[in-house]
């Protein structure tokens, strides 16, 4: 297996680390996919060993087994540790989507330098959660540059249980704890959330979808970040303390929260990464965390979080030039399938009529109710997928299904 681990400059003081495998299949004409995890602040290494990468490390992490479900079957594959001191990336200096995107252009002219073979394969992006915002904006930087005369080999972007219109996915928060998206087709439980808890939730989203609206109005149609941050305060305290209470996984409404804030235990990826062996192998000397929480706090206090996206997706939707993918594990609370189908349908842009018509299919194509793994809605490179019984993190939950839906994706075959 053929892979390039290093660091490219992002800008005069950062550093992006990189993780690049070749394609088991045909590395010379099988795509490129770059991969971005969320946060704002985790470490893109972090997917890697725990979702779509070649490896997951061991009880005890001191070594590596094989994941037959890797991205890397029939493409290329490269995870980001972005932005700027995310994972073992260095620098501190991006707090808002226009570093992000300045930054990764930078890296991506540099990776193009560095690797130009990769102009011939088209490039695609993927992201979760936070990433909601990162992959929107780096692609339609990528995009208007392109249009300016550069030549990156841009061909579609995929954004998995994220918040990319928080003024239509806030909606969703009571529907999602009280019902489970049940009726709609869902796989979550109904009842995590009380009856009372969802009549609380109602009534403070009025509240919280003025501020989000005042977040993004802003005076003469700039953002606003004093609104920004407290529509985070109004809208976190509706959506996030009653999970918090329950005891259940925001990010799997199936299971308890066991593990810190994240819920999860990715202890033993820590471990791994810090190995002094294999920081030597990659070329690097700091100590991995999966989150970076500074990172974190940085984009909150500079009213990211609440800030809209979907502009971005429409844009390149209506050049006709950019397979798109929203996907979305049915399991999940905190970036939920009911508010990301939602915006998908809201988005305004020249095919919106087409796509809302479009039918609901069972996928697998030719799957049965009993033999399906999701539903997908498609027309003019659009694409809302419904992955079932999946938390946020869809290639963990559903490796097989995730790893057919990539392929299908990039074959233009979804």
């Amino acid at each position: 297996m053929n892979q390039t681990a290093g660091y490219l400059d992002a800008n005069a003081t950062s550093k992006y680390f990189f993780w690049l495998f070749e394609s088991k299949n045909d590395p010379k004409n099988d795509p490129l996919i770059v991969w971005f995890s969320g946060g704002p602040g985790c470490s893109s290494q972090l997917a890697l060993f725990a979702e779509n990468g070649p490896c997951k490390v061991n009880k005890e992490g001191t070594d590596t087994t094989a994941n037959p479900y890797s991205w890397h079957n029939k493409a290329n594959v490269m995870w980001v540790d972005q932005p700027s001191g995310v994972g073992f990336s260095t620098g501190f200096d991006v707090r808002s989507e226009v570093g992000v995107a300045a930054n990764m252009y930078t890296f991506f002219t540099n990776f193009y330098k560095e690797f130009p073979e990769y102009l011939e394969r088209p490039l695609y992006l993927f992201g979760e959660s936070s990433a909601e915002h990162y992959v929107p904006a780096i692609a339609h930087k990528i995009w208007t540059e392109n249009k300016n005369g550069a030549n990156i080999p841009f061909a579609g972007l995929a954004i998995g249980n994220g918040l990319t219109d928080p003024s239509v996915q806030y909606k969703y928060y009571p529907e999602m704890g009280h019902f489970g998206g049940r009726s709609e087709g869902g796989h979550a439980p109904a009842g995590v959330l009380s009856e009372g808890d969802y009549i609380i939730m109602k009534g403070l989203l009025p509240a919280c979808e003025l501020g989000i609206n005042k977040c993004n109005q802003g005076q003469s149609g700039a953002i606003n970040f004093t609104a920004c941050l407290a529509a985070y305060d109004t809208c976190n305290l509706m959506s996030e303390m009653p999970i918090e209470l329950s005891g259940l996984n925001p990010y799997d409404l199936r299971i308890k929260c066991e593990h810190g804030r994240l819920c999860y235990d990715f202890d033993v990826i820590t471990t791994y990464l810090n190995n002094k062996d294999v920081q030597s192998q990659l070329g690097v000397s700091k100590k991995w965390k999966s989150c970076n929480m500074a990172v974190n706090l940085a984009f909150v206090t500079t009213g990211d979080w609440m800030i809209d996206f979907q502009d971005y997706i429409a844009d390149m939707l209506d050049s006709g030039d950019v397979e798109m993918l929203i996907y979305a594990g049915d399991c999940d609370y905190i970036c939920n399938w009911l508010g990301n189908k939602a915006w998908t349908l809201a988005l305004e842009w020249s095919h919106k009529d087409d796509f809302n018509a479009a039918t609901d299919e069972l996928w697998p194509a030719g799957s049965t109710n009993e033999t399906a793994t999701a539903k997908v809605r498609s027309s003019n490179k659009f694409r809302f997928m419904q992955v079932y019984n999946a938390g946020h993190m869809v290639p963990m939950d559903q490796p097989e299904a995730a790893l057919n839906m990539v392929n299908d994706f990039i074959s233009g075959n979804l």
